[in-house]
């Protein structure tokens, strides 16, 4: 005869297994609050007449005392974690439908959110990384219908999962990048884990997930002592770039001492080894984008010509540093001569 242990634990495994089984969100959930008193009603979603058959993973449900058929509806009376699972309501050998019941956990309030989200340009499409733990199901929805929970809403699911455990997602808004927004976009989460589901919602403005893709040093003109830098906004930034505006800053590297610098201008100094870039919207507090990979310069040699205009570039300097130092001007050297004549 089974003990009662060995029953429970049965039980447990039945309806876990039943949970862990799943491959993707079932189309009808039904979420229910474990041991608060409430009773669970689940409806068979088909037009039929006469009595029908309910199933528990398969099973055919039993006449209990805490389980009550109205018509064709089924209400549990108490709900606790051997309860969750698939119910499916049958006619003869045909299924006319079925309900998925899970158990909302009653720590999802304390759990924080694993969910970043980015845009690479103001276009319409962004993307969002789940970074929990593994053996989960998540599926993402935008819009009022989803933080409601109404059947309206368009959930997108990634049914591919890194290694690490994370789920990419690519999701549509419809902003227009021309105006000034003004309205913050919700993005529900819904992740089912064990027999729980959890489910988050957040709000944010576009503006505040943009950071472009790395730009591209294209090419530099040496111009005397500095170099002027040519850079190439990223191929996925919103177009045209003359509205859609972005702020580079180059590092670059010394060739001498190895130290290295960092301009808001496209004009370095010469004489640097190597220099990379990246970029940012300039008129919101977005976050800059990865830098490039580095762009060795090469460092020709001057000609005569380079070197004499450098040098004398350098004496005028000098001269000009001394004279203010005097406190006078420089007399031209005609006067001198005539002068001393």
């Amino acid at each position: 005869m089974m003990t009662v242990l060995a029953l429970v634990s049965v039980l447990l495994m039945t309806s876990l297994a039943g949970v862990h089984g799943l491959r993707q969100f079932p189309k009808n959930v039904l979420v229910a609050e474990i041991n608060n008193d409430k009773s669970i009603t689940l409806t068979c979603n088909a037009k039929t007449d006469g009595p029908v058959t309910w199933k528990f993973l398969g099973k055919d449900v039993e006449d209990e005392d805490y389980v009550r058929r109205d018509g064709q509806d089924l209400t549990l009376l108490e709900v606790d974690v051997f309860a969750s699972g698939e119910y499916s309501c049958w006619k003869g050998d045909q299924k006319l439908s079925s309900t998925y019941l899970l158990l909302q956990d009653n720590e999802e309030e304390q759990e924080e959110l694993d969910l970043s989200c980015r845009a690479k340009s103001y276009d319409c499409n962004f993307t969002c990384t789940w970074s929990g733990t593994k053996n989960k199901l998540v599926r993402l929805g935008l819009g009022h219908d989803c933080t409601e929970g109404h059947s309206s809403c368009k959930w997108e699911t990634s049914s591919d999962q890194t290694p690490d455990g994370e789920f990419h997602f690519v999701l549509s808004h419809s902003l227009s990048p021309y105006e000034e927004e003004s309205t913050m976009l919700e993005l529900t989460a819904e992740v089912i884990s064990d027999p729980y589901m959890h489910r988050k919602t957040t709000t944010f403005y576009l503006r505040d997930i943009v950071q472009p893709d790395s730009p591209q040093i294209v090419g530099y003109k040496a111009m005397r002592g500095e170099l002027k830098v040519t850079i190439e906004p990223p191929s996925s930034w919103s177009t045209p770039h003359s509205f859609f505006s972005l702020e580079h800053e180059i590092e670059y590297e010394s060739q001498d001492d190895g130290k290295r610098g960092r301009s808001l201008s496209a004009v370095i100094p010469r004489g640097v080894s190597r220099m990379r870039v990246r970029s940012r919207d300039p008129l919101v507090p977005s976050p800059w984008s990865q830098w490039s990979p580095w762009k060795n310069v090469e460092n020709r040699k001057m000609n005569p010509r380079e070197r004499k205009r450098k040098r004398h570039s350098s004496r005028m300097k000098s001269q000009s540093t001394n004279t203010r130092r005097k406190g006078g001007k420089t007399k031209p050297k005609d006067a001198r001569r005539s002068k001393t004549q």
